[in-house]
């Protein structure tokens, strides 16, 4: 079984939780971490979490949300205090799609850090163009004491290394299948197991051969298929590590 570890089943357009969730089983797909992006799309991420047993959500506001209702800290905490919740995020710093004094970002990412760290759930670190503010802000707040996931990766090996000294897993997504997507392929080879997941990101970035397509969670087992070939393993050890890495990542968090 797999488990798609990054997606955000509130925003899929025409198809329903119901239906995703249905159409990823089928596919061999057995649990979901649906991400949060801001505060007003939190209610729907919990309400999908409540309804489905085998999905489980995160709160957090996206670096590149708007900051008309920003959290502090106290408001995070009080939001992640639901029993779906299992993770702080997506949080972290995007330099790509923002300009100008970013005080306000690396604030934000602090805040997520902070409220991360009073509630013991790990966090879920979205990165792009960032790479060494976003691991100085890591290690300034002391962000190893809960862990978490590096994802959609597309970063290069020592950053992906000292993610994983700082208790970093590192989730691939479609990008990985990607023909122009070299260097990230050659990361996922050296990858150790221990540290690996997947994910979709879905409704964004699904994998080769459904590019350009609206993306949906049945769509990791392509993820996970890819990253078997680049690393010459099966495809049902990539599906039985990353799954198990899930689970230990989030073992305080999750009943079994």
């Amino acid at each position: 079984m797999l488990v798609d570890s990054h997606c955000h089943l509130d925003l899929v357009e025409k198809i329903s939780p119901d239906v995703l969730i249905a159409n990823a089983q089928q596919a061999g797909v057995s649990h979901f971490l649906c991400v949060a992006v801001d505060l007003h799309n939190i209610p729907a991420v919990i309400q999908v979490a409540e309804q489905h047993a085998t999905v489980y959500a995160s709160v957090g506001i996206h670096p590149n949300s708007a900051r008309d209702n920003e959290p502090d800290v106290e408001r995070l905490i009080q939001l992640a205090q639901h029993p779906k919740v299992i993770a702080i995020g997506e949080t972290g710093l995007d330099y790509y799609r923002s300009e100008g004094d970013l005080s306000w970002q690396k604030q934000r990412f602090r805040t997520h850090i902070a409220a991360a760290k009073a509630t013991g759930k790990p966090l879920i670190i979205h990165c792009r163009e960032a790479k060494a503010d976003t691991l100085q802000i890591l290690r300034e707040e002391k962000a190893h004491e809960v862990g978490g996931i590096m994802h959609c990766f597309v970063e290069d090996w020592e950053t992906a290394r000292q993610a994983m000294d700082m208790n970093f897993y590192i989730s691939f997504s479609g990008i990985v299948t990607f023909k122009t997507a070299m260097d990230l392929k050659a990361v996922a080879r050296q990858m150790p197991l221990d540290y690996l997941l997947v994910e979709t990101d879905a409704p964004y970035l699904a994998p080769v051969p459904f590019r350009g397509k609206l993306n949906q969670p049945a769509y990791v087992k392509q993820v996970a298929e890819h990253i078997a070939d680049l690393k010459g393993e099966s495809f049902v050890k990539i599906a039985s590590v990353t799954t198990e890495n899930f689970f230990r990542l989030f073992n305080k968090q999750i009943t079994h």
